[in-house]
């Protein structure tokens, strides 16, 4: 499936990312800090690194790979995370470039630190 980032920023997400002619779209709702075992880690870090793996889970569930995100919303719970956010999603992401919105709100749990959802496409 032809696409690309347009305008990328360099730091792991685009102004905007075209899909040419998808065949398969899917639309991941928020993953949130929790295993499998119901366990959740307490620091943003863990927590970050915990709710890219459960999305990694659900996309690899659809048949496709992170390669295939076009478009990620983080729900942060307090804007002081922007930063450690970043450096999670860069490792999980690397070059990879979907479109990106970072929302600060207070979380459904409060526990929760962040939810991520996401929208791929093959």
């Amino acid at each position: 499936m032809p696409s690309r980032a347009i305008n990328p920023t360099g730091v792991s997400y685009a102004q905007a990312h075209l899909v040419e002619a998808p065949t398969r779209w899917l639309f991941v709702s928020g993953q949130i800090p929790v295993d499998e075992k119901e366990n959740m880690p307490t620091g943003f870090e863990d927590q970050c690194r915990l709710v890219w793996r459960n999305v990694e889970k659900q996309i690899h569930a659809g048949g496709m790979t992170l390669q295939n995100l076009v478009k990620v919303t983080v729900f942060l719970s307090d804007r002081r995370d922007r930063e450690a956010n970043y450096k999670v999603r860069h490792e999980v992401l690397g070059g990879h470039s979907p479109a990106l919105t970072i929302v600060v709100a207070d979380i459904y749990d409060e526990a929760w630190l962040l939810e991520i959802e996401a929208i791929a496409a093959a």
